[in-house]
């Protein structure tokens, strides 16, 4: 039998605290939009100027550039995934009881 899942630290703090999980779900939200800005066409039109100018555009920063929005991208997934969890702590501290040390007990946290 597999042992039940254990909430992280993070989601924890995140869970007893509802004010910091809303306070940090609309930082992540807006650190999310702002990496995730016009990057599928700053990529297009990236991968376009290489495959048009070849060697050229590589001198000129082309592959830096393409770096840069793939990291970009990883970091908007990381805010969205971040704002996920905020999300999942606020949704979970609406719908069970949780006491004050944070554990959900089983009674509490059946829905059934």
């Amino acid at each position: 039998m597999a042992a039940a899942p254990v909430p992280s630290r993070l989601y924890r703090v995140l869970s007893r605290h509802w004010w910091l999980s809303l306070l940090l779900m609309g930082i992540s939200f807006v650190c999310f939009g702002l990496a995730s800005l016009n990057l599928l066409q700053m990529l297009g039109a990236n991968l376009s100027f290489l495959a048009r100018h070849g060697i050229d555009a590589v001198r000129e920063g082309g592959l830096l550039q393409l770096l840069e929005l793939v990291v970009s991208g990883y970091a908007a997934a990381v805010f969205y995934i971040f704002f996920r969890l905020c999300e999942k702590a606020l949704v979970d501290r609406l719908a069970y009881v949780v006491p004050r040390d944070g554990a959900v007990s089983a009674t509490e946290g059946n829905l059934s």
